[in-house]
Parts: C-alpha cells; structure tokens; sequence
C-alpha cells in the first residue's frame, strides 16, 4: 500500500480513539469518520509497513448503525468523535473498550470480567448535558473574529457558537462577547506570535440553580471598557458571577492561576442530590450532572459505608465525591494538589454542615505516603487508618507512590473512578498483584458523543 492510492475499505471495528478500523489485501488502514458497516472510499494518507491511516472520500455503503449527526460541524469538530454513531452502538463500543483494556493492559481474566461487571449507564437524552464549555477566541480562514472549537489535532478553530453538548445561553454569551471586541477593536490571541488579548471564553452553568458564569481568559491583566461588556452580560438572567483569567503564559493550558472578578460573585452554586457545592473558575466539577449522580452514587454503594469508617478521598477536587461519602462515614480525609480548590472543599462542607471531613492541600502521592510516614511513629502499634480509600484520578492515573501506600494502609475496600480505561487497567493490574480484587464494576457515560468514559470498580481485600 502506497501513500495516496485510493481503496475500497469495510469497516470492522473501532479503534481507541474512535477511528473505524478495516482491512484490504490483508492490509489495516484507520480511517476517522466511519463506523463498523461501513463500506467506503478511502484515500490513504500515511502508509506504513503492516497498517496505515486513510481519509473517508464518501461512503458507498453505510452501516445499519450510522447516523446523520445533529450538528453541522461534527465532522470537522475535534470533540465529538463518534457522533456518527448510533447511541446503542457508542454504548456498546465504550463497554467493550473499557472490558478490553482491562483484560489486554490490566490482565483481568474474562470469566471474572464477565461475572463482576454490571450494565453499562447511559443517557436517555444525550444532547445538552454539559454544564462547562471553553471555546477558543481567534479568527476563521477568512480572517473573521470566531469561537468554536479546535478541528481535531490542530489548532485550527471551526466556528461553532452553539454546540449541541452545552446548554443553550452559550449561544447568546458568545454573540454578546464577539460584538463587543469587534466594537472595541479588541484582539483575540495569536498564538504563534502570542499577540492578541482575549484566549477563551469559559462558561458554566448551574443545572439545579440555572446561575450562570463567564470568564474570560486574557493574555494579559486588564479589559479594555469592561464596564460595557459586564452591563451586558449582566441582563442575562440568573448571571451570577463575571470574572477574567490572567494567562500571558506561552503555553497550551487555557486556564491562569489569577481569577479577578469583575462582577457579581466569584463563583456559582449548584447540587448533586442533595449536596450544595459552590463552583469557582478553577474549580474541578464534573461536568455532566445528570451522570455524575449515577456515577457518585454507584461509587457510595461500593464504598458500603455504616457511619464508622475512615475513608480517604484521594484527588479529591472540590470535595465532590468526599461530602457524598461523609453523609454515611465516620470521618473523611480529601487530598487535592491546588489550593484553592481545597478552600472550595472547605467551603462546601461548611455549607452543607458537614464536620466530619477533612481537605490537605498538596500531591496525592506526596501527602498520603506522608501522613502514612508521620502517623505510624507517632502512634506505635497503630497503623494509618482508612476502611476504604476512594481514587478519582487525572488521566494517567495514580501515581505508584499512591498505589504502594494504598497498599500498605490495607483498606477493606478501594474504590476506583477512572477517566481513563487503559491507566485504570494498569492501576488493578498493580493492586490485583498486591492484594486486592476486583469485586464490582460498571462503566458509566458522562461523554456521549465522545470516545471518553467514566468507570467505577470495587477492589475488596483478599483473605489471608
């Protein structure tokens, strides 16, 4: 197979980041776009010995499980993969993801796969569930002022002022913002010549408060004629909080470490169950509530919590998950690496009245080793306390540091959130060889539309 030649491909299966995968002569070409069914012209773009990559010409045969997407953009738009796809289908595609991860990466055997892990949890309206958007701020190929979305691996932005994930004032936020620059000849940042004032605008929104928040993020300290964009923004109803982020930093991550508000309240409030939390620009929320209280719930079932037990929250954000589990422990400890996200912790236990949980600021595989190494001496005989320890981790997972004090402190019960299947799979792997077993599991969507999902697992101490 040569770079360029134009073939014939159907499509067999999907690839991890939701690529159709399909052979011809024996030969395995990726192609984005596409859906197991799928019979399509393909031309190929990058050929190497044994696979290659191809771009969908047309499809000359669809797939019984291909769908027209709703929104118009899909296609160029880097953040739904599978949109393509029948919803039953992107179900099925991200069980069986997860399942084949844990079985390849994490070395699970199926026969136990298949007894432990329960239905899959999805969404029964899987549009307008997002309650946080960050749109880049630039320009389109005709030299226009846009928001939108970066088109997949670039930095390219695809006009887009109302994707069908978020809820629907995005729209009116963005037109009010975009006017106002082009009124004030405001810039948006270039980011080759790290030129320009405004970066992104950030949105949320409060699902069981309707409060609303807006940020801008700046490539530098100060607004121009801010007063005119707030009295805007401001008769938005239920506008609650407008604020600017300080970025000048030459780099690819959105959000500065410096929040001034310019209106209102600095942040926004809003519930899972019956749980109130106050949510600030920097704040980690999950960002689909309506799965957040499946999946928080799930993680609170597997806990099995009596009202005595130590628990830790390791990664704890703004104290999401550890005030669900305070309700039915007997005392929590949340440990979370940015400052003033554990002052937001602190805050939402008090405002819920909760006492009985407790926030350390710093690196999780730096502040749980610690208090294991402090506590131990201090309390001779005594080991550092935890019935069950709860792990909610970035993308790459726990660090082994993490991993090797969980074990040490010999919980009951671990229980596991992922983001991410494949270091979910490394991380069992470890605690699997270390004296755990993986007792309960459920994969839970909270990005449809997208390759990205949730999973829950239960690890229960083995018997001696």
């Amino acid at each position: 197979m040569r770079k360029n030649d134009i073939v014939t491909v159907t499509i067999e299966d999907f690839g991890i980041n939701g690529e159709g995968i399909g052979k011809t002569k024996g030969y395995t070409l990726f192609v984005k776009d596409t859906v197991i069914g799928d019979v399509a012209e393909v031309k190929v773009m990058k050929a190497k010995k044994n696979y290659g990559y191809g771009k969908l010409l047309k499809i000359l045969k669809p797939s019984k499980d291909r769908v027209t997407p709703d929104c118009p953009v899909a296609r160029q738009c880097g953040g739904c993969q599978i949109q393509m796809v029948s919803y039953d289908k992107q179900l099925e595609y991200k069980n069986r993801k997860v399942w084949n991860n844990l079985k390849h990466i994490g070395g699970i055997p199926e026969e136990l796969l298949a007894r432990v892990m329960e239905q899959p949890c999805g969404m029964k309206e899987p549009y307008r569930y997002r309650n946080k958007a960050q749109f880049p701020i630039g320009r389109d190929r005709n030299g226009k002022l846009a928001a939108g979305f970066y088109v997949g691996h670039t930095h390219q932005i695809i006009p887009c002022d109302d994707c069908l994930l978020g809820v629907k004032v995005n729209r009116k936020i963005l037109d009010i913002i975009l006017a106002f620059m082009e009124r004030y000849q405001i810039e948006p940042y270039n980011e080759e010549q790290h030129r320009g004032l405004v970066r992104h605008i950030l949105i949320r929104y409060g699902f069981a408060t309707d409060e609303i928040m807006v940020c801008l993020v700046l490539n530098g300290r100060r607004l121009p004629h801010a007063e005119v964009l707030t009295g805007k923004l401001a008769g938005i109803p239920k506008m609650t909080s407008i604020s600017v982020s300080i970025n000048t930093e030459k780099t690819n991550v959105i959000m500065g470490k410096e929040i001034v508000t310019l209106w209102g309240q600095g942040y926004i409030t809003d519930y899972i169950e019956d749980i109130k939390y106050q949510i600030s620009p920097l704040s980690f929320y999950q960002v689909n509530p309506v799965q957040t209280g499946d999946l928080y719930r799930t993680a609170l079932e597997y806990a099995d919590l009596h009202g005595e037990e130590t628990v830790w929250d390791v990664y704890c954000g703004i104290g999401t998950i550890s005030l669900f589990l305070a309700q039915k422990a007997g005392r929590v400890y949340g440990v979370e690496i940015i400052p003033q996200t554990i002052e937001d912790a602190k805050r939402n236990a008090g405002i819920n009245g909760i006492l009985n949980a407790e926030f350390f600021t710093g690196k999780a595989e730096e502040v749980l080793p610690e208090y294991y190494k402090e506590y131990t001496p201090r309390h001779p005989g005594r080991k550092a306390e935890a019935d069950v320890i709860v792990v909610d981790p970035p993308r790459k997972g726990c660090a082994e540091s993490v991993l090797e004090t969980m074990v040490r402190m010999r919980p009951r019960r671990i229980v596991y959130v992922s983001c991410d299947s494949a270091t979910l799979a490394r991380d069992l792997k470890y605690l699997r060889e270390n004296g755990y077993e993986l007792d309960r599991g459920k994969v839970v969507d909270m990005f449809p539309h997208t390759v990205h999902v949730e999973t829950v697992c239960l690890l229960t101490k083995k018997a001696q």
